[in-house]
């Protein structure tokens, strides 16, 4: 580990010296520009509007469940035409960020594209809403019918953190699919950040998806998930190796991840890696570490553990 130290040259320098040498350190690591999001350049989406613009699609998808005041029914149709209007200008602003951010220094970047990028990814994602509604409805009624301590469809939305992460991974997904760089990614990881739930924004999802419990949970980018599985907490769907190129870099965008049939089960623990499948109607149980391919109707557990008992008298 590297020793680190202030490394001032006169450690009885007044507190403004010494600040402003400080100052000049740290300012030549910038010289580079990585990790720095400049002020009179092209800049990066922020953070909080993107929260914001999610919780925004999140009131649309199931009105009056987040913090906004309640609809009547009469007027739902009316108040979601203005959250769409507040979400356009608010989403179209954040991609031509993202988008003039990520094409800073490519020569075939043309600047006149951005709106119309901008601008299409904005309606692919709210022209897919009344889709996506539909979908999430089925992902309720899967929670609701897999887990026996669920009071209610309400409780489901309000509550469960698999339900709000698979929620704004669908959202994600629409924006990724659109090629929008890093914005689909900050949705998710602030999904991540709040539920301990980590779904990729390029990940496939089926209906009535269940996460239960959800801590832990790692989906990775290429997962392709059928419908109606059940995924229980510290699941991990990830990848089984990280090729690389002649030139010793990860090699991006190949299929890594496993692909999961219908109606599949995925119990606590258990570790599904690499680009294998897992047939429709398989068990797979707690704590398996799984590498290769599975076909439909297999049901796979551990091998139980030993018990060995040892009593006070026993040498150790």
């Amino acid at each position: 580990m590297n020793n680190l130290k202030h490394d001032f040259k006169d450690d009885d320098a007044p507190p403004a010296v010494a600040l402003a040498e400080l100052a000049d350190r740290i300012g030549r690591t910038y010289a580079d520009g990585v990790g720095v999001n400049h002020v009179d350049g092209d800049n990066l989406p922020r953070r909080a509007e993107v929260a914001a613009i999610t919780e925004l699609l999140l009131e649309v998808i199931f009105p009056g469940f987040n913090e906004r005041q309640q609809s009547r029914r009469e007027n739902v149709t009316g108040d979601v035409a203005e959250l769409l209007k507040e979400i356009y200008s608010q989403l179209f602003d954040q991609i031509c960020r993202a988008i003039q951010y990520n094409c800073k220094g490519y020569s075939d970047c043309c600047e006149c594209k951005v709106m119309k990028r901008a601008n299409r990814a904005v309606f692919s994602l709210l022209g897919s809403l009344p889709e996506l509604r539909e979908i999430m409805k089925a992902d309720v009624a899967a929670a609701y019918a897999g887990d026996p301590a669920a009071t209610s469809y309400d409780e489901v939305i309000l509550s469960y953190p698999g339900f709000k992460a698979v929620t704004v991974q669908r959202l994600a997904h629409v924006l990724y699919s659109e090629k929008i760089p890093l914005i689909p990614r900050m949705m998710t990881e602030l999904a991540h950040s709040e539920t301990g739930i980590d779904i990729h924004p390029g990940a496939k999802l089926g209906k009535g998806v269940f996460i239960d419990h959800g801590t832990g949970v790692v989906i990775g980018e290429t997962a392709v998930i059928g419908d109606n599985v059940r995924i229980y907490q510290g699941v991990t769907l990830g990848a089984g190796n990280f090729p690389k190129d002649a030139c010793g870099m990860l090699i991006k965008g190949n299929k890594r991840h496993p692909t999961i049939g219908n109606n599949v089960t995925i119990y606590s623990g258990a570790s599904v890696l690499g680009d294998i499948t897992i047939g429709d109607n398989s068990v797979i149980g707690g704590n398996v570490w799984l590498t290769e391919s599975l076909p439909a109707g297999t049901k796979i557990t551990s091998r139980p553990p030993e018990h060995k008992l040892k009593f006070a008298n026993e040498k150790s």
